[in-house]
C-alpha cells in the first residue's frame, strides 16, 4: 500500500546521497552522535541492524515542519531517504530515528520535543497497529494489542503489561540486554499512550506514576501537563502506572466488527514478518513480574513454564550476558519503585508482593538498590 505524495518530498536534494552505498556510509557514522544514555549499548556494536517503520521518521519530520524546521534542514546527513515519506511499508535503521529525534529537539528549540510530537497524534498515523489499538473494547485490550502488534512498527521496542491489583504497570523497554530507547523516543512513547487513551475515553487520562531512565529534558510543568503527575527520572526502567479500573472501562466508540477485521489483518502481517531471535531474558522477566506476588519464584518453576530444563535456561541466560539471580534482583528493584509510590501499600505488604521472606530482608535489598530506606523513598516521593 502506498500513501499519497507527501508535501515535503519536493524539498529533498536530487543527488547521489540517496543511493544505497551513500546510505550505508552515512548510517555507519550515525552512532557517534547517538542519543543513548551513557552506559548503554550503542546501536553500532550490534551484529544486526534494528529497524523501525519509516512512519516514525515521517512523523518526526512532519512535527518539526509544523514548528518551522524545513525537512532538509532536519534530515541532512542522517541517512533519512526522501522516498520514505511516501512509503508506508518502508523500514529504516533505528539509529536514524534516534538522530532525527535529537536533531528535531535541537532545531525546534523544544527540549521535550517528544512530548509535543505525542500531543499531536491523530488516528491512523501508524496504520494497522493504530487501528487495532483504537478499535479495542477497552483500554486494557488496547494495551495488550499494542504489546502484541508493536513488532509491526519496531524491531526492539516491547511493552510489558503487569496487573498490580488496583493499578497496572506498563513498561517500555528494548528487547536486548543493555540497550534502551533514546530520551525523546521514550517520552514520545509514554506520552502517546496517555494521549491515545484520552482520545479513546473522551476525557483526559492521568497517570498515577511515570518513570524515565534519563534525566529531565524540560521543566517539570511540561511533564505534568501531559501526564498529570511529575515523573521520576534516572530510574532503572521506563514505565507508567495507570488505574486498573480505568483500563477495564468500556471504550465508548469501540467497533467490534471493524476490530475483528483489523486484528485479523494485523495477525496476517505479524505472521509474514520475520521473527527476531528469541530473547529468553525478556521472557524470564515477564514470568517473574507476573508470578512474584503469588509466592517465591524459583528457577525450576520458571524453567517449567518455558518448557526448558534448568540447565538449558541457565545456559541461554548466560549467553545473553545475564543470570536468573540478576533478573530476579532487577525485577524486584523495578517493582519496588512502583509499589513504594503507592501509599495504600504498607512497607510489609510491598515486601510480601516482592517475595521477600520478611520486611528486614526487603529493607536491606531496597537500601542496596536505592541508597535509602523504603520509608525515606516514600517521604521523598510525597
Amino acid at each position: 500500500m502506498r500513501g499519497a505524495r507527501n508535501e515535503f518530498a519536493s524539498t529533498w536534494p536530487k543527488n547521489g546521497l540517496r543511493t544505497e552505498q551513500g546510505l550505508a556510509r552515512r548510517v555507519r557514522i550515525c552512532p557517534r552522535v547517538s542519543c543513548h544514555d551513557g552506559g548503554d549499548t550503542p546501536m553500532s556494536v550490534r551484529t544486526s541492524t534494528p529497524m523501525v517503520s519509516a512512519r516514525m521518521g515521517a512523523l518526526i519530520v512532519q512535527r518539526a515542519r509544523a514548528l518551522g524546521v524545513e525537512p532538509l534542514q532536519l534530515t541532512s546527513g542522517t541517512g533519512f531517504e526522501e522516498a520514505w515519506l511516501n512509503d508506508v511499508e518502508a523500514r529504516m535503521p533505528l539509529v536514524i530515528e534516534e538522530l532525527l529525534w535529537t536533531r528535531a529537539a535541537e532545531l525546534t528549540r523544544r527540549p521535550s520535543f517528544g512530548l509535543y510530537a505525542a500531543s499531536q497524534i491523530r488516528p491512523g498515523e501508524f496504520d494497522v497497529l493504530d487501528y487495532a489499538v483504537r478499535t479495542a473494547p477497552d483500554l486494557r485490550t488496547a494495551l495488550q494489542r499494542l504489546a502484541r502488534y508493536n513488532r509491526l512498527l519496531h524491531d526492539l521496542a516491547v511493552f510489558e503489561i503487569t496487573p498490580m491489583g488496583e493499578t497496572t504497570r506498563i513498561t517500555h523497554r528494548f528487547d536486548i540486554v543493555g540497550a534502551r530507547p533514546c530520551p525523546q523516543a521514550a517520552e514520545f512513547t509514554l506520552a502517546s499512550l496517555v494521549v491515545v487513551a484520552s482520545q479513546l475515553c473522551g476525557e483526559p487520562v492521568r497517570a498515577l506514576n511515570v518513570d524515565f531512565t534519563h534525566a529531565a529534558l524540560d521543566t517539570l510543568d511540561a511533564y505534568r501537563s501531559v501526564f498529570g503527575v511529575v515523573p521520576r527520572f534516572e530510574c532503572a526502567v521506563a514505565c507508567m502506572v495507570l488505574s486498573s479500573e480505568l483500563l477495564d472501562r468500556r471504550v465508548p466508540a469501540a467497533d467490534p466488527v471493524l476490530s475483528r477485521i483489523v486484528t485479523a489483518h494485523a495477525e496476517q502481517l505479524l505472521l509474514a514478518k520475520p521473527r527476531q531471535p528469541e530473547n529468553i531474558a525478556m521472557q524470564v522477566r515477564r514470568h517473574l513480574a507476573e508470578g512474584m506476588a503469588h509466592g517465591p519464584t524459583s528457577l525450576q518453576a520458571v524453567a517449567r513454564r518455558l518448557n526448558l530444563s534448568e540447565r538449558s535456561l541457565q545456559r541461554r541466560l548466560r549467553d545473553q550476558g545475564t543470570c536468573f539471580a540478576d533478573l530476579i534482583d532487577e525485577v524486584r528493584s523495578e517493582l519496588a519503585t512502583c509499589y513504594i509510590a503507592d501509599e495504600r501499600l504498607a512497607i510489609g505488604e510491598v515486601a510480601y508482593l516482592l517475595g521477600f521472606a520478611d520486611t528486614s530482608s526487603f529493607h536491606r535489598a531496597f537500601k542496596r538498590w536505592k541508597g535509602i530506606t523504603p520509608a525515606a523513598a516514600r517521604r521523598a516521593r510525597f
